[in-house]
């Protein structure tokens, strides 16, 4: 593989996840505006506030591992 077509796929995969974190983010905008909403039924809050936990975890490892593979890159570029 050369260098350039490297940096492209990583690049891809860079855009996607960003890409997935900001849709999952939206929706647990859209979550919040929701459960603030008094016309929802318990049962209807509930699976709404379920559903938006399980996206704010998702949210929280990306931006665990996206922390972790940015303390990589500075300490591999401190050894050089």
């Amino acid at each position: 593989m050369t260098g350039k077509f490297l940096l492209k796929v990583i690049m891809e995969k860079v855009n996607s996840d960003i890409t997935a974190f900001k849709i999952k983010l939206e929706r647990i905008e859209e979550i919040s505006e929701l459960l603030e909403d008094q016309d929802l039924d318990l049962e209807q809050a509930i699976k709404l506030y379920e559903e938006g936990m399980i996206l704010s975890q998702e949210c929280l490892k990306s931006l665990q591992a996206a922390e972790v593979k940015i303390t990589e890159l500075k300490n591999s570029f401190n050894t050089l």
